[in-house]
């Protein structure tokens, strides 16, 4: 029955992206694939819920071999979860043209392959599907943005650097399979320069496809460049994959890892939290902003990875798999909320033209339905109960409390040093999603115009994201049952540490639980008081005075002053760079011009530099392409003879 839902929906996104290749059935196409997305997402969570598994384990053959069982059952779900509101929302946002009738059928071999990569039992299936889910992103942005410059150079370092950190992915698993390990955890010995080698090369390939700093450079470029449902798609689903291989190789096959290897998860998981909700703070472009938070959310996930490592390295099997599900439940909750708010942004710009934070305001007023459901997105990525953030959130920082009860000093530090991060970052995002939500939602109107006013979306739009805005809810208010299962997921015999049995909250002995129902509650009397007493003030409106100037939209706040304070306290770390230009006419003041930015380091520092030199090494490798056949020989023949000199003189084998 599970089988044969998951080829069913297979089958219908297979033959949606078909109709979509054909003229005047694009929508048709992309309903068809949502509705194979939802199959597939059912199936996945059904076997989650019951423990069964579809096909073969896994195998170092190279026979191509597929199956499902609980951890990738609950990242089909998710799939499924975020592809089906988000293929629907793409059925009116997508507009009829030959460019995207191929949006929409690469769009279903992008969701088969993502499929693929998750059912792949064998190391062959699994890196040629890793293969084609980096490659097929690419595709889909040099089709949509057709001979934009922009687009070119932002696929150009989203290949460069995730094929650079794919081939940590391949060493890892290929080294795997050598050892025989895939499938079979303990072949390898514990705390081996093997398995120290896989671990690492795993960290840096899969993390490169995750977004972790300081390999995220490619994130928050090519994220934003996507049409809004594939962005949807790729911050909510694709950079999942990465979490998943990353837990099938350093929880399942690596076995117990070595406390230091723990620690620098937990390293890479704060770095990657606390500068992507940082970067994100001073961005003024939503989608980019949006990008940058799926940095910091990674970065979340991971330190919950990386609190399991530590945990079951000190032999504490039970909080281990209680910091794993913690770290599976975000992740699910991340596609969730992140794929609502790259919908509600491509809602916001068909209808006003721009994601300038600047230039949009008042839209919960002009779009009151989609501005709801974004307004509950945000809520849950700042962490807020009764949300399903805030309870994912609470999980990993429970699971961060328990490293300096379970270790040495080490672990002591490096658990503060996490829970600091987490606390920090969560306030950070809190601040930067009240200057989103202020500027884009509330404040004065900064778009549109009478000829052309911003009225709400196509209703399948709205609908898309009141269905995620729901799963919002839920997976806050009742994330019991989801977390129970997921600690089920740990290869371990783990106990039962974790998810109450009513699903109302999460509950750790030692900790005292915290039932999100009861926050919820509290939540809603709270604000009911606030609108009985806003309700007893008599306060009219009037306008702003200003010495007798007009108060334009321009005289409100803007993105660039709301995290001025901020970037003033960490005006040394971020090294922020102004412009000021003066233009005068006759000694008299005409106009100054302000612009102020703050850098990516690592993207200017390192990477920026790295590119121009690898062009200039491409220049000069290609003079040696003369055209010439018979260079081309001589040159053959001179590796031949070089390599015949190694062997005899014994440098190789």
């Amino acid at each position: 029955m599970i089988g044969a839902l998951l080829l069913a929906g297979l089958g219908a996104v297979a033959a949606g992206g078909v109709l979509c290749g054909t003229r005047g059935t694009v929508r048709a196409g992309l309903v068809l694939q949502a509705a194979g997305s939802a199959g597939i997402g059912v199936a996945g969570f059904w076997v989650l819920a019951t423990g069964a598994a579809l096909g073969p384990g896994f195998t170092s053959a190279l026979e191509p071999r597929v199956g499902v069982d609980g951890l990738s059952g609950t990242f089909l779900g998710t799939l499924g979860l975020v592809a089906a509101p988000a293929l629907v929302f793409a059925s009116r946002y997508l507009r009829p043209g030959a460019a995207n009738r191929l949006v929409g059928g690469l769009t279903a071999v992008f969701l088969l392959v993502l499929a693929l990569v998750l059912c792949a039992r064998d190391p062959l299936t699994l890196l040629f599907g890793w293969e084609a889910m980096t490659l097929l992103p690419a595709v889909v942005i040099l089709v949509a943005h057709r001979g934009d410059q922009q687009a070119r150079r932002t696929v150009f370092t989203y290949l460069t650097i995730t094929h650079l950190g794919g081939v940590g992915t391949w060493v890892a698993v290929l080294l795997l399979a050598g050892e025989g390990a895939i499938g079979s955890p303990g072949v390898i010995e514990p705390g081996s320069v093997t398995q120290g080698v896989i671990a690492v090369a795993a960290l840096v390939g899969m993390g490169t496809k995750a977004g972790v700093m300081p390999l995220h450079v490619w994130l928050p470029r090519a994220h934003p460049m996507a049409p809004a449902p594939v962005s949807a798609l790729m911050s909510g689903v694709m950079i999942k994959i990465a979490v998943y291989a990353l837990v099938r190789v350093l929880v399942e096959w690596l076995g117990v890892l070595p406390v230091w290897f723990g620690v620098l998860t937990l390293a890479v998981g704060a770095l990657s939290a606390l500068g992507g909700v940082t970067y994100a703070i001073f961005q003024h472009e939503l989608k980019r902003l949006l990008a940058l938070h799926s940095i910091e959310n990674i970065g979340i996930i991971v330190l919950g990875l990386g609190a399991c490592l530590v945990l079951r390295s000190r032999g504490a099997d039970a909080l281990a798999a209680f910091a794993l599900a913690a770290s599976l439940l975000h992740t699910v909750n991340h596609a969730v909320f992140k794929a609502l708010l790259f919908l509600g942004a491509g809602a916001f710009e068909r209808a006003t033209g721009t994601l300038e934070l600047d230039r949009l305001g008042g839209l919960l007023r002009r779009m009151p339905w989609t501005g709801a459901a974004f307004l509950v997105g945000a809520m849950a990525i700042a962490g807020l109960p009764p949300l399903n953030g805030f309870a994912s959130e609470w999980a990993t920082l429970q699971a961060l409390l328990h490293l300096p009860a379970v270790g040495g000093v080490g672990d002591g530090l490096a658990g503060a040093f996490a829970l600091a991060a987490l606390a920090s970052t969560a306030a950070l995002a809190l601040l930067c999603f009240a200057k989103v939500v202020g500027l884009v939602l509330l404040g004065p109107v900064r778009s549109g115009s009478d000829e052309h006013p911003v009225t709400e979306v196509a209703p399948p739009m709205v609908g898309a994201t009141a269905v995620l805005a729901l799963a919002c809810v839920v997976l806050g208010i009742v994330p019991g049952p989801l977390f129970g299962a997921l600690t089920d997921l740990a290869p371990w015999p783990a106990g039962s540490p974790a998810g109450s049995s009513a699903g109302l909250g999460l509950d750790l002995p030692g900790t005292g639980s915290l039932p999100t129902a009861g926050i919820a509650l509290v939540l809603v009397a709270l604000v009911a008081g606030l609108v009985l007493l806003r309700g007893r003030r008599s306060a009219a409106p009037a306008p702003s005075w200003a010495c007798g100037q007009v108060v334009g939209p321009e005289l409100n706040w803007t993105g660039a002053g709301f995290s001025k304070p901020l970037r003033l306290v960490l005006e040394v770390v971020l090294r922020p760079q102004r412009e000021i230009a003066v233009r005068s006419q006759g000694g008299v003041l005409q106009e100054v011009t302000y612009h102020g930015r703050v850098p990516q380091v690592i993207d200017e520092r390192v990477y920026r530099p790295l590119v121009r030199r690898s062009v200039e090494l491409a220049g000069y490798v290609r003079r040696m392409q003369s055209g010439s056949l018979g260079t081309y020989v001589a040159y053959l023949i001179a590796v031949t003879v070089v390599l015949l000199g190694a062997v005899r003189t014994g440098v190789i084998g």
